[in-house]
């Protein structure tokens, strides 16, 4: 980008009905006269058309005719021009904010409404943050479809040391509208995460296998309590554990298969794994719950990974006794190391999803950690929380649009 000539930076804009080739014939104009553009930018929202045109215009003479050509040339094309020159002050400000680090705000929910965008952008006026740019990527609502997703991104630029504060700002007012608000910095990692690790029970599943065990056991009740206080963190995990499985102690095999067909998948889980196998990433579930409800899930979906805790069965029975090393918090976090040094992918390149208090070591290790639909504390806890959509909504946060797929995958 250089400035060396006697003319001026002009800023052009062009509004009005979108149609092809509006672009073509106003830069092939500016082509014709040798202008140097500095920068441009173009946005259609409903068909309505909005292009800028950042010029160095040439010298006055020239910039007189060249004026009249555009302007003959918009109106010709439906479209109203307007031109700006651009004081040397906002000139030196705008390349100084070049290198500024962009941050991406997303909300999503089943709706975004003008009340949840008037909040959030009054968050960051009041930081005196830049919006750069405002995408929607969910796709059109049709009538009849539900659940809905809606997602609006913001990139916005000029953070400085403001970052904690949003986070706090933002964290209360998703509670308040009953939306999320996910704030995360933009970098070279966001369109290129290569690994996804899930906690499995009440995550992928919708359900705690365990506790669905202990109702079969007769012990439900006192099993749920534990779990509930583990998920909380009033428990180490491994304790919670031990006496959980200690109270299923001579329940059947032939019970336990069972679960396989009364336990179902998330919301958005199928349309979730489905859309990054053929991503090309690699899937893993780091579960403190069985293997043999983790390889099940593995068979029907092919994922690449499962670590998770053995249900010992001799004789047909469940004998009630724990297998070392649990998987709790400490050894999610070590596999998720190990299988990303296996892979030879970077942790910034890693998304971790989990509900409980034993998910929080990989979800603060890992580049992007979500948090979903999980307990408040963790909710506090992780880099990012999800709670108003199923779990395709991930998708958003890794920066595919709907309209990126098929049609038949945009079903829920």
């Amino acid at each position: 980008m250089s400035s060396g000539n006697s003319g001026q930076v002009v800023l052009l804009q062009f509004s009005g009905h979108d149609q092809p080739g509006l672009a073509a014939e106003i830069t092939g104009l500016l082509a014709r006269h040798a202008i140097e553009i500095l920068d441009i930018g173009q946005a259609v929202v409903h068909e309505s058309l909005s292009l800028g045109i950042l010029i160095q215009s040439p010298a006055e003479a020239s910039y007189v005719a060249l004026k009249a050509e555009l302007t003959a040339c918009a109106h010709a094309l439906g479209l109203q021009p307007h031109f700006a020159r651009v004081r040397p002050d906002a000139l030196e400000h705008w390349r100084q904010g070049g290198g500024r680090q962009q941050c991406l705000v997303t909300l999503l929910g089943r709706s975004i409404t003008a009340a949840h965008l008037a909040r959030v952008t009054a968050i960051l006026a009041a930081h005196q943050i830049n919006i750069d740019r405002i995408e929607r990527l969910s796709g059109r609502i049709a009538a009849a479809a539900e659940p809905a997703n809606a997602c609006v991104e913001l990139t916005v630029s000029g953070l400085a040391a403001e970052e904690p504060a949003l986070r706090t700002e933002f964290f209360s007012a998703a509670q308040e509208l009953a939306i999320d608000i996910a704030f995360q910095r933009e970098s070279i990692y966001r369109r290129n995460r290569r690994l996804f690790a899930f906690d499995m029970d009440s995550t992928l599943i919708q359900a705690e296998v365990i506790d669905e065990l202990a109702k079969m056991a007769g012990v439900g009740d006192q099993v749920a309590r534990i779990t509930e206080s583990a998920m909380r963190g009033e428990l180490v995990f491994d304790e919670s554990f031990t006496k959980r499985l200690g109270l299923l102690k001579g329940l059947p095999e032939e019970r336990v298969l069972t679960l396989f067909d009364s336990i179902k998948m998330a919301e958005g889980a199928e349309r979730l794994i489905r859309t990054l196998r053929a991503l090309g990433y690699k899937i893993a579930i780091l579960s403190g719950g069985f293997t043999f409800f983790a390889k099940h899930v593995q068979k029907k979906f092919g994922i690449d990974y499962i670590y998770a805790n053995e249900l010992e069965i001799i004789d047909g029975k469940v004998t009630g006794r724990v297998a070392s090393p649990i998987v709790n918090g400490a050894r999610k976090e070590a596999l998720l190391r190990e299988i990303a040094a296996r892979e030879g992918i970077s942790l910034e390149q890693v998304v971790a999803v989990g509900d409980g208090a034993n998910d929080i070591p990989m979800l603060k290790l890992a580049g992007m950690g979500i948090a979903y639909r999980a307990k408040p504390l963790v909710r506090q806890s992780a880099p990012q929380s999800i709670s108003s959509l199923g779990l395709d909504g991930l998708l958003y946060l890794i920066g595919v649009r709907d309209h990126d797929l098929p049609p038949e995958s945009i079903q829920k």
